[in-house]
């Protein structure tokens, strides 16, 4: 991934929001806020930018994935699903999934909203 490329564009296209890279040196994952949950508790809007995000899942989220730009492979309880761009998937809460591609964006709408202490690292093996 192109780290500075994304976060440039996202700068450009989100200014002022709250931009985060998981993994600081080499990022596989960037995402924006866009709308976070600390302005309404209701809901939130993120826009990631993947190539590939760890396996989580959520105790009360339900997540909307949307492709914006790309073809992502959406992994939910080991199944793969191949998302377009204009193509979306939710998911429910429990599910553990994880999401693979090429610098893909991707607009992820929570309900509740996002937050940190309902993000839940999950092992995997794949």
């Amino acid at each position: 991934m192109d780290s500075k490329k994304v976060i440039d564009e996202l700068k450009r296209k989100y200014p002022g929001k709250k931009i985060i890279k998981n993994g600081e040196d080499n990022p596989s994952e960037i995402l924006c806020e866009v709308d976070p949950s600390t302005n309404h508790p209701e809901y939130s809007l993120a826009v990631a930018v993947i190539d590939k995000s760890l396996p989580h899942s959520h105790k009360k989220t339900t997540e909307t994935y949307k492709v914006t730009k790309g073809k992502l492979a959406l992994f939910i309880d080991n199944k793969r699903h191949e998302l377009k761009e204009g193509e979306e998937l939710i998911i429910k809460p429990g599910w553990v999934h994880w999401a693979k591609g090429n610098e893909i964006w991707v607009e992820c709408y929570s309900e509740p909203g996002w937050t940190f202490e309902d993000h839940i690292l999950e092992e995997v093996s794949n």
